[in-house]
């Protein structure tokens, strides 16, 4: 039977539309956009979607279903199915198996990845398909190498920004504004003062809202011990931060931090305030979501933490307009003749970032996205979220905030951030705060103006009673400090069946046992304990840990500034 006119002509149009889409470019081969093209037209077919393992835990992540996530799905054509880390385990569990997602942040286990074979080297997909990422590293590409035996680039350096500047900082040290206004806004410097101002409320206001007030906490689950328990040992000490290390600025030479007299100090300090009823009783055994749930109440007058570790519950406090049981910040040590050295310039640091493993199904689109990411369209959408929704620009061309979002983003921020992924999606090479775009606008919402506007009024009344505009005025500024060479010690890999990867997992489980018993203990055994400690430690090696990872440091300096 022969086709009927009607029929002719359908099938036709369908050809000729077919041609017509085959030829106007542009496509994944999927039929979706390639990341890196622009114009934002929904894809015309189902997007590629990569499995994301990250070991660090995004509380806001909404499986890409907010609005900042639908636009770059839109516009790239690529949707992330994550995973985040459970438990310490999970990425050694993977090598175990020998499987893996397309993609994956380690965070500190990438040398597990690498000895496995499981990361693929990124250089000949960055030449060919990453000019953004090009971009944005520029001089730095170089420290991007795994080794200086191994040119390989095997992680796009995430958590480090790019001609990154501060803008503000929330340091380690944090009393309600409600206790340093009650206590006439004094001095915060030393520990000494911490203490005074926390004590002095916490015996006037026995309970906060029918609840006992905790006068100091912090969450010492996992590796958060390092955060809030070990970390502001050197922190206190004038030592800047090179993780578990102590590297002298003069002979690089390396020492295990708990080493250094004056923590003994600190740990002191932390054991005074466990006997004398300062410190919560459940600190040491306390999980994440127990710890935020107790800020979040409003009754911890204390905290020792980075800001970042309670965002959430700070956020919740705001949420319900309790401003007054929000932080201010301070930059406390020891004694008054130590400097806080969190502002020390460290240059740009490769290190923790995202991989593409050997698993993915698509390397090239992956890296195309990744690199989309890093353009400054992408940083813009990321940082700044959707023009004329989140953002306008004024007559004068400069992005500002509407006053309706701001409030919102200030007051709600959980649910803010979970609805409009705004700050979710620096996963790839990215701009740091003070750095100007094309347009001269800031990549990032952290201008210092834009710092200003987002504290609330208790934070702004708290902040004019010590004569600033923000908490990083309070600190010892970048200039007082040399450039670190190695950058921090901190994210330096090392081979995961090395002898000093042997020797840090047996010395690290003796330390994690050890302080919190030191700090628990009645203060007339503190120096036995204590000494007892450096015994273990000097018995399972811990001056050839220190020669081993002396010889990475100074790699890394020769690898850097060679």
């Amino acid at each position: 039977m022969k086709p009927t006119k009607t029929k002719w002509l359908a099938a036709a149009f369908l050809a000729l539309v077919l041609v017509v889409s085959a030829c106007s470019g542009g496509k994944g081969k999927e039929g979706s956009p390639s990341p890196g093209q622009t114009g934002g037209e929904p894809p015309t077919e189902e997007v590629t979607t990569f499995t994301w393992f990250s070991a660090d835990p995004i509380a806001t992540w909404n499986d890409m279903n907010d609005e900042v996530g639908q636009e770059i799905i839109k516009r790239t054509g690529v949707k992330l199915e994550a995973e985040f880390a459970m438990d310490e385990n999970r990425i050694a569990l993977m090598v175990a198996s020998n499987e893996y997602p397309d993609l994956i942040s380690p965070k500190g286990d990438a040398s597990k990845l690498v000895d496995a074979g499981a990361l693929i080297d990124l250089r000949p997909l960055i030449e060919e398909h990453g000019p953004n990422l090009k971009k944005v590293y520029g001089e730095y590409l170089n420290r991007l190498r795994w080794s200086k035996d191994d040119e390989a680039i095997y992680i796009l350096p995430s958590l480090n920004a790019v001609g990154h500047q501060y803008t503000d900082i929330g340091g380690s040290f944090h009393i309600q504004h409600a206790a340093v206004k009650e206590a006439g806004y004094p001095q915060i410097r030393t520990v000494q003062d911490f203490e005074n101002v926390i004590r002095q409320y916490v015996e006037k206001h026995p309970t906060i809202d029918g609840q006992p007030t905790i006068g100091v906490t912090f969450l010492a689950d996992g590796w958060r011990i390092l955060i809030g328990v070990t970390n502001p040992a050197f922190i206190t000490t004038g030592a800047p931060d090179d993780g578990e290390f102590y590297i002298d600025p003069e002979t690089y030479e390396v020492t295990y931090h708990y080493r250094r007299p004056p923590e003994k100090e600190y740990f002191r300090w932390l054991n005074h305030l466990n006997a004398t009823g300062l410190l919560d009783p459940e600190a040491f055994v306390q999980k994440e979501d127990q710890y935020k749930a107790k800020i979040a109440s409003g009754r911890v007058v204390g905290i020792i933490d980075q800001t970042w570790g309670f965002n959430d519950a700070v956020n919740a406090l705001k949420s319900e307009g309790k401003f007054e049981r929000t932080y201010a910040h301070f930059p406390v040590t020891l004694t008054e003749e130590y400097k806080d050295h969190a502002l020390q310039d460290t240059g740009f640091m490769a290190g923790w970032g995202i991989g593409i493993t050997t698993a993915c199904k698509d390397p090239v689109k992956a890296i195309k996205f990744l690199d989309w990411l890093a353009s400054d369209e992408g940083q813009v959408l990321i940082n700044w979220g959707i023009e004329d929704k989140h953002y306008k620009v004024d007559e004068n061309g400069k992005r500002y905030i509407p006053e309706d979002v701001l409030n919102r983003k200030l007051n709600d921020n959980t649910n803010f951030t979970k609805e409009t992924g705004i700050g979710m999606y620096n996963i790839s090479a990215r701009y740091g705060d003070g750095v100007l775009d094309p347009t001269g606008n800031y990549y990032t919402t952290n201008s210092p103006d834009q710092v200003i506007a987002n504290y609330h009024n208790v934070e702004k009344e708290t902040l004019a009673q010590y004569g600033v505009s923000r908490w990083i005025e309070l600190w010892p500024q970048v200039d007082e400090f040399p450039v670190k060479p190695w950058g921090a010690a901190w994210n330096i890999s090392y081979p995961s069946d090395s002898e000093l990867a042997v020797l840090f997992t047996r010395i690290d489980e003796i330390m994690k046992k050890r302080i919190p018993q030191i700090i628990l203990s009645k203060p007339s055994e503190f120096d036995r304990l204590w000494d007892e400690f450096m015994q273990d430690i000097e018995a399972a090696g811990v001056e050839k840990m220190e020669d081993l990872y002396e010889q990475y440091v100074k790699e890394r300096i020769e690898h850097w500034n060679g």
